[in-house]
């Protein structure tokens, strides 16, 4: 009996011992599953507020910043933690970027290791202030435009995960002066449709084979989260997700 008892005892440690390795991975699945998917509206003009300690370089020394403003949450900060949480890849597909604290984010990631593509407008990056400029300098893939109508996108896709979207322009002057919106929203099937647009436009603005397009209605905008069949939840039936993409072809 010594011996089977033994045996009993060897295999209850081991069980033991993987049980106790699994558990770390079990209760990550768990906590995944159960928690709700992100969404978050951000209002704008945003208060004027210290942003630095999100935005430090890689091996900075941790310190206080002795700057005389605020040192609170803000629309700003919030939509600097939503872009900094990147860990793989960040698509953004922007009219007009001027904003320096978001510049410094986008060149943050990159210097992270995560990949970044940029599509804009070819009007706006040539204006002073840009920072399409210094993020082509850092090394980030940008592509734009080469026809008559405006690149007027406004969205941004954080690891395939959570799509930002919304009115606001990534420029000073909205982000303190204007009325505007940002929606974050972690969910599957808006992200791909999102997705499905920026390469559709990355690729159409490729520019080893991009050639002018013939169209009457030029402006690259979007109708937001048109909701159909008589649908007014977004968190009903999958087949309510619907977004609109212009220019519209002439059929």
């Amino acid at each position: 009996m010594r011996p089977l008892r033994w045996q009993v005892a060897v295999v209850a440690a081991a069980g033991l011992a993987l049980a106790l390795e699994t558990l770390p991975a079990v209760l990550r699945w768990l906590w995944v599953r159960r928690r709700r998917p992100r969404r978050e509206v951000l209002f704008f003009p945003s208060q004027v507020t210290c942003t630095e300690a999100l935005l430090r370089s890689p091996g900075a020394t941790p310190s206080g910043c002795p700057c005389s403003l605020p040192h609170g949450e803000s629309s700003l900060s919030r939509l600097l933690s939503a872009l900094l949480a990147a860990r793989v890849s960040l698509e953004l597909c922007l009219f007009a970027f001027s904003s320096p604290q978001l510049g410094r984010a986008v060149q943050l990631l990159h210097q992270r290791g995560v990949r970044v593509r940029v599509v804009t407008d070819c009007d706006y990056m040539a204006l002073n202030g840009s920072q399409i400029g210094l993020l082509r300098k850092a090394g980030i893939q940008v592509r734009h435009d080469q026809d008559l109508g405006y690149m007027h996108h406004k969205f941004a896709i954080v690891d395939r995960k959570v799509l930002i979207t919304g009115s606001l322009n990534w420029t000073t002057q909205a982000i303190q002066n204007n009325r505007e919106n940002v929606l974050i929203v972690e969910d599957e099937e808006y992200v791909r449709l999102f997705l499905e647009e920026f390469e559709r436009i990355w690729e159409e603005f490729n520019p080893t084979r991009c050639m002018p397009r013939s169209v009457t209605a030029g402006l690259y905008d979007i109708c937001h989260a048109v909701l159909s069949g008589g649908c007014t939840n977004l968190r009903s039936h999958r087949q309510c997700r619907k977004v609109l993409f212009f220019p519209h072809h002439l059929q």
